[in-house]
């Protein structure tokens, strides 16, 4: 018989891409999800992926098992539901200048550690907004950028900041720098701009998007550059240097949380693991 939790690490392993952080995630250590998916692999008889503690890749074998794990443990989850269950409800406020293209990860390794019935929330905003969700009680995980200190929150991981433009761009030679940002009440437009003003670059505001992923398409579009955390990047390199900008100061991204049931425990720890990891 094949062990459940085997197959959930297998999986959560595969999703955040580490076994250290699966296990982080599990809330148990690297050898233990390491002996599991020996185990399981015993039990299959198959090699189902080329791993170190770090850093892993599917075999075939694994590329064909990883569908049917998922469906395997579905079928747990729906043998063990009647139907009259109150929903436990997860909400996350995140910023998205802190959480980057982690998001998805971070959602797929909640699901992985909630009840299949579980109801996710997800909203998306300012750190400073991001951080009074979390205070007025209406998330039970914040995800946010701090800089300049503070002692609230687990720091998860320190993101460092650049100037970010399409390849191929450049600034026109005694013109204001093209800035693009979030717009106004965005912490890491404001620090972009508090270091032009230092450096005393000249500078303007010429695109201003309502999230990262339209920050990206202006990018791409050539109305200027952006400053950026590697998190949210999306691999566009820092051109500050290139470009002769100031450089940008490196932010701390916190988990801010409170674990109202063990459930929302593991959800947060599944959470710290997913964004800890390397940038995507």
């Amino acid at each position: 018989m094949i062990d459940l939790e085997s197959v959930r690490l297998f999986i959560l392993s595969v999703e955040l891409g580490s076994l250290t952080k699966a296990a982080e995630a599990a809330g148990t250590v690297q050898p233990v999800v390491s002996q599991k998916l020996k185990t399981l692999e015993q039990r299959i008889g198959r090699r189902l992926i080329d791993r170190t503690p770090r850093h892993l890749r599917l075999t075939e074998d694994g590329k064909v098992f990883l569908p049917k794990a998922r469906a395997l443990l579905a079928k747990h989850e729906e043998a063990l539901t009647f139907g009259d269950e109150t929903p436990l409800h997860f909400s996350l406020a995140a910023s998205d200048h802190a959480i980057g293209g982690r998001l998805s990860a971070a959602i797929k390794a909640i699901r992985l550690s909630l009840p299949a019935n579980a109801v996710i929330d997800v909203s998306v905003g300012f750190s400073l907004d991001v951080k009074d969700t979390f205070a007025s009680g209406h998330a039970d995980a914040a995800i946010i950028r701090r800089n300049g200190g503070g002692s609230d929150g687990e720091i998860l991981r320190s993101d460092r900041l650049g100037w970010r433009a399409a390849p191929g761009w450049r600034p026109r030679s005694n013109s204001a720098v093209p800035l693009v940002s979030l717009g106004s009440g965005c912490g890491v437009r404001e620090i972009a701009v508090a270091e032009l003003r230092r450096a005393g670059v000249a500078w303007r505001d010429a695109f201003s998007a309502g999230s990262c992923a339209a920050l990206h398409e202006g990018i791409l579009a050539e109305a200027g550059v952006a400053p950026m955390g590697d998190i949210c990047a999306r691999g566009l390199p820092d051109r500050g240097a290139e470009f002769g900008l100031p450089p940008l100061p490196p932010s701390e991204i916190v988990l801010l949380s409170r674990a109202r049931t063990p459930a929302h425990a593991s959800a947060i720890r599944a959470l710290a693991a997913a964004v800890s990891g390397s940038a995507a």
